[in-house]
């Protein structure tokens, strides 16, 4: 066992190229869990991009630790309003969404043009769940991954549409 716990960075390097992960459920530590497997994959000198959505404007003192992790992981957030998506009044949830569609098209391009090893989806799965994204559009999403890509999304929900696209499916629920 090392400083990681049972883990290795090995499991980074082990883990199938092209894989698509979804991390879901209703407790707590999906987007924890995800920025874990980032983790791994920049020990394992492998380049990962997070992008995150739905959360607000990333905080100051979270965005000076996660700097740190470049250039080997870089995060990513397009949310002008601060505080959750769910908690925003009607008007700031219209301008939101225009961010929120900008983020999941630069998702996209990463995607498209394989500009890293992992990309991590943080709270991706919302945008279906808000109307932001159909399913169509994010099923259209998945077809067009590079083939050599580890994508990891997190949500509260899997939408049954992705299913048939997805790797491993990881549930998270709070026992207490």
């Amino acid at each position: 066992m090392n400083y990681l716990g049972r883990g290795t960075k090995n499991e980074m390097q082990n883990m199938k190229k092209g894989t698509v992960h979804v991390i879901c459920g209703p407790g707590k530590g999906k987007s924890a869990s995800a920025v874990g497997y980032g983790v791994l994959g920049a020990l394992s000198d492998k380049k990962v991009i997070v992008v995150q959505f739905l959360k607000g404007m990333i905080e100051e003192d979270d965005v000076e630790i996660l700097k740190r992790l470049e250039p080997e992981m870089k995060v990513f957030s397009f949310a002008r309003s601060h505080g959750l998506f769910e908690d925003l009044p009607e008007d700031q949830k219209k301008e939101e969404i225009f961010n929120l569609k900008n983020a999941f098209n630069f998702a996209r391009k990463v995607m498209v043009t394989g500009e890293c090893d992992t990309l991590i989806l943080d709270e991706v799965l919302g945008l279906v769940d808000w109307n932001v994204i159909s399913v169509e559009d994010f099923i259209h999403f998945l077809e067009n991954k590079d083939s050599e890509m580890n994508l990891i999304m997190t949500g509260h929900t899997c939408p049954d549409g992705i299913r048939p696209y997805v790797d491993y499916i990881s549930y998270i629920e709070n026992l207490k």
